[in-house]
């Protein structure tokens, strides 16, 4: 007879460790199950490790208000647990006074969202804080921020286990099935389920849309088509004269190259948008010369020989090239008539800032 846990989460990035820290608080001790030997091997170690504001979102999307409410709760979590992280600020740039009604656009954005600190700044106002960003006017998001990723996870981690959880990694889920009101977990190259719970929570990111289509019972008319865009990172292998993150107006497809620091103050450029057909992580060199000029728009003395490939991460998005930007969906039992199962799709940014209110809402789908 197959064992039975009180919950299984499928994937082990930072969403699904809070998911699973959130229900083991409840009383409802998890089993997380992740293909890749690591957790968070996947998106959530391969982004900026912004803790975002809330600006980009439309009025009354889930990435507005779960960003806005994620963001207050990783800060109170970051600063509980020790997890180092710095709000740092953002600076949203435009770069000609053509651009300046972009800013306008997100401002209004921000402020319905719940995002009240925002601060218009002028050419002056901008030399002020950062002499070496050459502007015709900005937005100051002052409790944007960065974290450390690894250790947010380790400490979601953490929290869950002790109330309970256990996360095994190398265990990539193939199917699932449902019998006796149990979901029931295949893994690959397995004939018989490993593991049944009475509640299932597909966190799986990059693979969500496919671990739905193989769930028994599941209607794929709620499963929404999957896309992929590559973003590519280039650090910087030397000082910056920064102290706040630096962005440009948004480009489609993503936030447009910008500047991040790291913890330890070092610089990443990145990343840019490059739709792709399946997921590849694969950096090219030569794309050095297409980032100096972006990292020149925003830091005209950068010297182009300190550049260098960094990494690549790709976004888990539902809708495509030419199309506006989707919102995450999650998926639950009202949604789609199935007991005890959530869906999570297109949790790409900034699923990192709301992953605790993304774990909130899930335990309400589940209630």
């Amino acid at each position: 007879m197959v064992g039975t846990v009180d919950a299984i989460v499928v994937g082990a990035g930072v969403v699904g460790l809070a998911i699973a820290r959130d229900l083991a608080l409840a009383g409802r001790a998890p089993l997380v199950l992740d293909g890749e030997a690591q957790f968070g091997s996947w998106t959530s170690s391969r982004n900026s490790e912004v803790i975002h504001a809330g600006l980009y979102y439309p009025e009354g999307s889930l990435k507005a208000r779960l960003c806005v409410e994620g963001r207050g709760l990783l800060y109170d979590f970051c600063k509980a647990r020790g997890v180092p992280h710095r709000r740092t600020g953002k600076i949203i740039f435009a770069h000609d006074a053509a651009q300046t009604g972009e800013l306008d656009a997100i401002e209004a954005r921000g402020r319905q969202a719940g995002v009240r600190d925002l601060v218009r700044l002028d050419r002056d106002a901008v030399l002020a804080l950062e002499p070496e960003l050459a502007c015709a006017g900005a937005l100051l998001s002052p409790s944007t921020g960065i974290v450390d990723s690894h250790a947010l996870m380790l400490a979601l981690l953490g929290e869950a286990e002790a109330h309970g959880a256990m996360l095994v990694t190398g265990s990539r889920v193939a199917r699932i099935a449902q019998a006796g009101g149990l979901w029931q977990v295949f893994l690959d190259g397995a004939d018989d389920a490993v593991v049944a719970s009475p509640v299932l929570v597909n966190s799986a990111g990059l693979a969500a849309q496919e671990l739905a289509l193989a769930t028994e019972t599941l209607d794929p008319a709620h499963v929404p088509p999957a896309f992929y865009a590559r973003g590519v990172y280039f650090t910087y292998g030397g000082k910056v004269p920064f102290r706040h993150l630096i962005y440009p107006v948004p480009e489609p497809g993503g936030l447009g190259t910008h500047l991040t620091l790291d913890m330890n103050g070092q610089a990443r450029f990145g990343p840019d948008v490059e739709w792709i057909e399946a997921v590849d992580y694969t950096v090219d060199p030569a794309r050095h010369a297409r980032f100096a000029a972006a990292a020149r728009r925003i830091w005209p003395a950068l010297d182009p020989t300190r550049l260098q490939a960094g990494y690549a991460g790709v976004r888990p998005k539902i809708t495509g090239p030419g199309e506006a930007a989707g919102d995450f969906v999650i998926s639950g039992p009202a949604d789609h008539g199935c007991a005890g199962l959530v869906n999570l799709f297109g949790i790409e940014s900034p699923g990192l800032t709301s992953s605790m209110a993304i774990a909130r809402l899930v335990s309400g789908k589940l209630e």
